[in-house]
């Protein structure tokens, strides 16, 4: 990873205590008892939303302190809405430090998106591809990180109808991620959703990106609601599309910490577990052509 973009916190690099090839499962209440009983192997990290569970005690807040005595956690937020009007919540970014230190969680990611204005609209709304948002939200994402003592990686979204496209996703995400100075955390799901809703090629959206902001990638299912309208449901295995293209983007990025995401119509554990395993099947294959290439 370029020095360039470290010279600016203490911090470790977004992802540095998780290896390469280590593979992470979404942390759920519904799968809470499964998680605690999981064996060495399953997954390497848990990944969390920190508003789900700051402040959280009894018998969650136990849990959430058990399951973490066992594996280290990766944080994904929900609410911080980066693109939004309102001003950041500073208070709640306090918080989210704190809970950050206190679990020594290497990796924070947000959404690029917003979700609220005058109140929280419990929805990941898209931005507006303009030269005016990308001032916007990277103005945001470096507050957000003076504020952090870190820098964060940002997710690009899913989205139905654009606001309005003075340029392209790709223009847009490579913009922000320049003069934001962050990292990305790929989500190799809403690449192939947003290519078939908005019709553009996935690997040509793979190959604008630039290698040395990915940290980290994110596999999930969607739903079919036809052939040209794919729903990110977050609540079906995934796709062989969406494996073959997590392929490409190994190949392109190289080997990244990965998890997968489920949010409901929870399969039994092991489906997960079968599920992570191609994920583990993947990066081996990765790592074997590059040894093969560098050999």
């Amino acid at each position: 990873m370029s020095q360039e973009f470290c010279h600016s916190f203490n911090r470790p690099a977004a992802g540095a205590s998780f290896p390469q090839t280590s593979v992470g499962l979404g942390l759920r209440r519904a799968l809470l008892d499964e998680l605690r009983e999981a064996p060495a192997g399953d997954f390497d990290f848990l990944e969390v939303a920190p508003e789900n569970w700051i402040g959280i005690g009894g018998a969650h807040g136990a849990a959430l302190h058990g399951v973490a005595e066992r594996f280290p956690l990766s944080c994904h937020g929900l609410s911080l809405s980066l693109g939004g009007p309102a001003p950041l919540d500073l208070a709640f970014l306090a918080q989210v430090r704190g809970f950050l230190e206190r679990f020594d969680v290497p990796l924070y990611s947000e959404h690029l998106s917003y979700c609220g204005d005058d109140g929280h609209l419990y929805d990941l709304l898209p931005l507006p591809f303009t030269e005016e948002a990308v001032h916007h939200v990277a103005a945001r994402i470096r507050q957000a990180q003076d504020v952090l003592g870190r820098r964060l990686a940002v997710e690009n979204v899913s989205y139905y109808a654009a606001p309005h496209q003075d340029m392209s996703e790709l223009e847009f995400t490579q913009a922000v991620l320049h003069e934001a100075d962050c990292y990305l955390l790929l989500d190799v799901n809403n690449v192939y959703v947003n290519s078939v809703n908005h019709g553009f090629d996935p690997c040509a959206f793979l190959d604008g990106l630039d290698p040395g902001r990915v940290v980290a990638m994110h596999v999930a299912g969607h739903y079919d609601e036809s052939d040209t309208l794919k729903i990110d449901s977050h609540g079906a295995p995934v796709k062989p599309v969406v494996w073959t293209l997590l392929a490409r983007a190994y190949a392109r990025f190289g080997i990244q910490p990965t998890s997968l995401e489920r949010d409901f119509n929870f399969p039994p554990y092991a489906a997960l577990v079968a599920e992570l395993q191609i994920i583990r099947q993947l990066q081996r294959q990765t790592a074997d052509r590059q040894a093969v290439i560098h050999g």
